[in-house]
């Protein structure tokens, strides 16, 4: 498990991290592109949104042929798409012309984080995953911690060569992914059998031991992908990590912009000041599921740090700017440390195959919905009332919504698994 680690897991975080940043950095852009496109809060909150409407129609599909054809090369096919849309972003010159590159980079980024999901639950056994997720989702948080300072940097080549500074942005920070995905294809095995970097003994028994797990979460009838749509405990935690959604969309996009207005501070300031509760994220992540892997704990670790986030996130709309700030902080960090755990309790619960990939894609697809409506949402309610005490009032309720049922969902999904477990001993 060390090799494995060594070898998948800092590659797979590297790719996760330009993801992350290809996607969310319009954020930042915001700050110069706005202006110059003529965008007010809610034209920027339907670009920024526009993304997810795409990326939640092809998720599925995308999964499912990923399982057909291979992670190596379906992850790179994604990447060297979204590499080139990322690049051309840099070139557009009205709203409309923003509307449809967002569209594109939904197209082509679907099936990406659902699928290095599903690729590393095909590597993990179970006591290993929350842990394993954990460093993969800290890849997220990373590409905010710096990419956001980075962005910022990069606002500063504003007029170089007659070039906006977030032109400089969307094209510098595109050119990873596009190279990436080709490095994907010589790097990335497709399965455990493939991996020549393991002993044969290695490879024997990490898939017997992958394989007695599957074997135990073997969902007797329901075979076909389609069949996840009358699963309720696939529901279930899709509704969860629709709630939990509204954190990490909803107050990353508007984040800098938020910390602007309190501050007045420069845009790399900013960026800055942005940058710091993905750093505490990072570490919540981190110490969160390994206390769960070794607890063997799901529930609280899964419940109780979003109940704090959406506390937290309400209590800073009453403080002052110092405390608001704080708060900020640990309520993004909070919201964050459930994502490895949750992906610990999907994973062990979903078996093999197109299912699980489409499980796991139908997951992340609907809570997506998040991002195609509330950056909308939330820029329409920062125009009419000039204040995002409103909007972020309606994140804080679904956090605490989001605990309450992540309580008891883990419950429900672990209770789930064993009725299943049953079923095929008998």
């Amino acid at each position: 498990m060390g090799k494995v680690t060594k070898r998948l897991l800092p590659f797979l975080m590297l790719l996760y991290l330009i993801a992350y940043l290809d996607r969310s950095n319009i954020s930042v852009a915001a700050l110069q592109m706005n202006a110059d496109l003529g965008l007010s809060a809610k034209m920027y909150g339907l670009g920024a949104g526009l993304f997810y409407v795409t990326y939640i129609l092809f998720e599925i599909p995308s999964n499912v042929i990923l399982v057909k054809v291979g992670a190596r090369r379906w992850i790179a096919r994604i990447m060297v798409t979204w590499g080139i849309i990322a690049i051309g972003m840099a070139f557009i010159q009205t709203p409309h012309q923003l509307y449809g590159m967002r569209l594109l980079l939904g197209t082509a980024e679907a099936g990406f984080t659902p699928g290095i999901i599903y690729y590393l639950s095909q590597w993990f056994p179970s006591d290993n995953r929350a842990k394993a997720m954990s460093y993969f989702y800290i890849a997220a948080a990373l590409a905010s911690v710096i990419g956001l300072p980075l962005s910022g940097a990069l606002l500063e080549l504003h007029g170089v060569f007659g070039f906006a500074g977030w032109r400089w942005l969307y094209l510098i920070e595109g050119l990873p992914a596009l190279v990436l995905g080709f490095v994907v294809l010589k790097y990335l095995p497709d399965n455990i059998e493939s991996a020549k970097w393991l002993v044969p003994e290695q490879r024997i028994w990490l898939s017997k031991v992958i394989k007695d797990e599957l074997k135990l979460n073997h969902e007797k009838k329901e075979d076909k992908w389609y069949s996840i749509f009358s699963n309720k405990y696939v529901w279930l935690l899709s509704i969860f990590w629709l709630l939990q959604a509204f954190g990490t969309i909803g107050i990353t996009l508007f984040l800098p912009q938020i910390l602007k207005s309190m501050s007045g501070g420069t845009d790399f300031i900013v960026s800055l000041l942005a940058a710091l509760p993905f750093l505490f994220a990072c570490i919540f992540m981190y110490f969160n599921s390994k206390s769960s892997d070794t607890s063997r704990e799901r529930r609280f670790h899964l419940g109780i740090p979003l109940l704090v986030s959406g506390f937290l996130l309400i209590m800073s709309m009453y403080t002052g700017t110092t405390i608001t700030y704080v708060l900020l902080v640990a309520s993004v960090a909070m919201n964050w440390a459930v994502t490895p755990v949750f992906w610990a309790v999907t994973t062990e619960y979903l078996s093999s195959g197109s299912v699980a990939a489409g499980s796991i894609a139908m997951i992340n697809a609907i809570a997506n919905i998040a991002g195609a409506t509330l950056p909308y949402l939330m820029g329409y309610i920062r125009d009419v009332t000039g204040s995002y005490d409103y909007a972020l009032w309606m994140v804080g309720i679904a956090l605490i919504a989001g605990g309450v049922l992540g309580i008891s969902v883990a419950q429900k999904v672990a209770a789930g698994k064993l009725v299943l477990v049953q079923q095929t001993s008998e």
